[in-house]
């Protein structure tokens, strides 16, 4: 069981409350949109009886406020009607990774949480659980895990056991029944007040005075799922691990940040293409090039794991002291979970990644290397001269 603490019950109450604020808001709109449709039909009306009286005038104002009740519908529809993107990534069915998936179900039943619906690999570092409608924006959710190849290359198996905690902790306490369609119901309402701001530029000042506090507490609440999900991970893994894994992820992704992505892009100054293939290589790139030092504070201080420069996440050290555990990297570098639980499958994921990045990178790649011959060609010359 998570030890009860007054920061957990905080938790519970403003996600209820934020919970039924979303549902109240997004109900309003869907009344408003309901009655620009019912004021569009009247309008029709209207015009048609005037049409009918033989008195053009009326029917022509009556036909131009349909038309702008109905623009003004379509652009209300426009901001309430967008859902959340779906996962991006390969999708692993547990036949490509029956130890993975029995890992999963494994933390699923020692913490109290249903089984997820789909495992998706990604290319980033970190993992993040999604929970979408069935049906868009309505209907049962339906929980997608996602993993990142960099951060699968970056920790060990046991690491790994922590990571899946942590998320599966979040699935337990604070993503299941009507909590889940408590946090789909924050999230829509989040998504048609952005919408809101990009569409509805007259009435800015208004929907920031409005949604000012319901931005912030959804910032509070974010942060304190964080602690809460650590704290309930805890309870399976043990602190120190957990605080262990927060600081390796740390590590590894100051050094794919700072070293290994700088040296790939780098020899846009000399290729064309690159000559080697970053997410193929990625997992011998993490074993040979990281460097384990004892100055852990020194490699991680402009660094916040799960949050980077955002607010949106605990710091490094704040989750850490949450704990109680000390900021303490791993004493070594034991084979990653990567090879022990995606080993057949790197190849082709690795493939699958290196396509869309250089689909991304390309241009950019190219202009580099253009601009550095023509650089180099210039300086040829001023030194003929």
């Amino acid at each position: 069981m998570t030890p009860r603490s007054r920061i957990f019950d905080l938790r519970a109450r403003l996600a209820a409350r934020l919970g039924l604020l979303s549902a109240g808001s997004l109900a309003s709109v869907m009344l408003a949109l309901m009655a620009l449709v019912g004021a569009v039909v009247a309008a029709l009306t209207c015009s048609w009886d005037a049409v009918l009286a033989g008195e053009p005038a009326r029917a022509g104002g009556w036909s131009l406020t349909a038309v702008i009740v109905a623009l003004s519908g379509v652009r209300l529809a426009g901001v309430l009607c967008h859902t959340s993107p779906c996962p991006q990534g390969v999708r692993v069915p547990r036949a490509a990774a029956e130890d993975l998936h029995c890992l999963m179900d494994d933390i699923a039943w020692r913490l109290g949480a249903r089984p997820v619906d789909a495992v998706w690999i990604t290319s980033d570092m970190n993992a993040v659980l999604l929970q979408r409608p069935a049906w868009g924006w309505i209907g049962p959710i339906r929980t997608h895990l996602l993993i990142g190849l960099p951060l699968a290359h970056s920790i060990s198996p046991i690491q790994l056991t922590a990571v899946l905690a942590h998320e599966f902790a979040h699935l337990a306490r604070q993503r299941s029944g009507l909590a889940a369609h408590s946090a789909h119901a924050r999230a829509w309402w989040a998504r048609v007040l952005d919408r809101a701001f990009e569409n509805l530029p007259w009435a800015a000042g208004w929907l920031e005075r409005g949604s000012h506090r319901f931005y912030r507490d959804m910032l509070r609440l974010s942060r304190l799922e964080e602690f809460e999900a650590d704290a309930h991970a805890a309870t399976l893994v043990g602190p120190a691990l957990m605080g262990e894994t927060l600081v390796e992820i740390g590590l590894k992704a100051c050094f794919l940040e700072q070293d290994y992505w700088p040296k790939v892009m780098a020899q846009s100054a000399q290729f064309p293409s690159p000559s080697i293939r970053p997410y193929r290589e990625m997992g011998l790139g993490v074993a040979a090039g990281f460097l384990r030092r004892a100055s852990v504070a020194a490699d991680l201080s402009r660094y916040e794991v799960g949050g980077g420069n955002l607010p949106l996440h605990p710091t490094l050290r704040e989750r850490l002291r949450a704990l109680g555990a000390p900021l303490k990297a791993a004493a070594d570098d034991p084979p990653s979970a990567a090879l022990h639980y995606l080993g057949p499958l790197l190849p082709t994921l690795a493939w699958a990644f290196d396509r869309a990045w250089w689909a991304g990178a390309r241009d950019g790649w190219q202009q580099n290397y253009l601009d550095a011959r023509e650089e180099a060609s210039a300086g040829f010359v001023e030194r003929a001269r």
